[in-house]
């Protein structure tokens, strides 16, 4: 056979994938009762009649694996010692986990691997955890500021003298579910894949050529929760639930840009988050990674330069508008999924939820999640140069109801 033969064929196997019905794989039965019933998830690469879901663990970070391979420095056919490994704190199952349209963004029984599975473990199936849960300290310079300021008082559990914070943190790849995704965008789940699988560069072929894979492993950026406080109280009406969801702003969150509103929010989300866990309730940070409105840091800092550049300076008026002309959209973010993790941790109700996005606000309620109050950024946490973002958000319909809002 000549080599130019080979390489066509070789091709041909890397992105032509024959409907496989009948191969010997473990099924997934998305919103089943228990665990055992709904299925492994399957994203082994070195034995593809074992795989049972589309793309590969690690989401946006399964390409430094390959890379790692390529280079020689990780074997491919490594599989995890998850021995050790147990989330630190256990809650749930709850009913939204056994409901196949309650959550579609991420497996609900995805920090159970080790257990749960255990028996596939032992007989070789490369089996992955897409949920880890752990405990941590986190310490924000603002928290000592707080304190030295009387803002919030260190109890010794909770929040130290020192500005150490106590938290419940659990990560999060993202699981997606793909009827179930269709039916929450409204949209053909055929469509669905097929778009995904074009505006990916035909990366995925399964999303069309595997009816039977109803699972996809996107490569994207995942989430961190940081719990304050008793998580087991999240369930309970009678004790105070503060939630701040946020969306990733690098420049904001880790090198204090005064641009935005991005890292004064998230650290009053903080002080709220600990008030309630001090009272005996919980307070819960869901930090997305979603930079830029999901646009991509590229796209947010062309947006910076055609603001500052446009006759006039930068203006309210202008705020999205620019953002549109160079993205094309301004914001795609999907508020519609957010809900998906609160609903995972059992949250029913929110006392108060510290934000002004009426997306967000407007995803919660249809979710069936109850708002009793929403929080605004106080007045002098807004930076001097916010006050743009600020106008423009306000000026586009940004904020629902504010005279309800406290």
């Amino acid at each position: 056979m000549g080599l130019e033969k080979q390489k066509q064929i070789k091709h041909i196997v890397l992105t032509s994938h024959p409907n496989r019905l009948g191969d010997n794989h473990l099924p997934i039965k998305w919103g089943a009762g228990n665990i055992l019933d709904r299925g492994p998830l399957i994203a082994t690469t070195t034995d593809p009649k074992k795989r049972n879901v589309i793309g590969t663990h690690s989401g946006s970070y399964s390409i430094y694996r390959a890379l790692a391979i390529a280079a020689g420095n990780l074997d491919p056919e490594h599989k995890a010692d998850l021995s050790g490994t147990n989330p630190t704190v256990e809650f749930g199952p709850f009913a939204c986990w056994r409901n196949p349209q309650s959550i579609v963004s991420l497996d609900p029984w995805g920090h159970l691997v080790a257990t749960g599975f255990k028996k596939y473990i032992e007989r070789d199936f490369d089996i992955r955890p897409t949920i880890a849960i752990t405990r941590a300290h986190i310490r924000l310079p603002e928290m000592i500021s707080d304190i030295k300021s009387g803002i919030i008082i260190p109890d010794g559990e909770i929040l130290r003298p020192t500005g150490d914070v106590v938290a419940t943190k659990i990560a999060i790849e993202p699981v997606w579910y793909l009827p179930g995704i269709a039916e929450r965008f409204g949209c053909k789940e055929g469509e669905l894949r097929r778009t995904l699988f074009e505006n990916t560069g035909g990366m995925f072929p399964e999303l069309i050529t595997r009816p039977d894979f109803s699972v996809f492993l996107p490569p994207i950026g995942g989430m961190t929760l940081y719990i304050f406080g008793d998580i087991n109280a999240i369930t309970d009406p009678d004790r105070p639930l503060s939630v701040r969801v946020h969306d990733e702003c690098n420049g904001s969150d880790v090198f204090g840009s005064d641009i935005c509103t991005c890292r004064p929010y998230l650290v009053h989300g903080i002080e709220l988050c600990i008030e309630s866990a001090q009272k005996g309730g919980t307070g819960i940070i869901v930090y997305n990674r979603k930079e830029g409105r999901a646009l991509g840091e590229v796209t947010k800092f062309l947006v910076y330069n055609a603001r500052k550049s446009q006759k006039g300076g930068d203006r309210a008026s202008k705020y999205f508008e620019r953002t549109e002309c160079i993205a094309g959209i301004q914001d795609v973010r999907f508020q519609d999924l957010m809900p998906d993790v609160l609903l995972w941790l059992g949250v029913e109700t929110i006392d108060r939820f510290v934000s002004m996005s009426h997306m967000k606000y407007n995803s919660l309620i249809k979710a069936g999640i109850s708002v009793k109050s929403r929080v605004t950024i106080p007045k002098d946490k807004i930076p001097a140069d916010a006050h743009v973002e600020m106008e423009a958000k306000a000026a586009s319909g940004y904020y629902t109801n504010p005279k309800d809002q406290d």
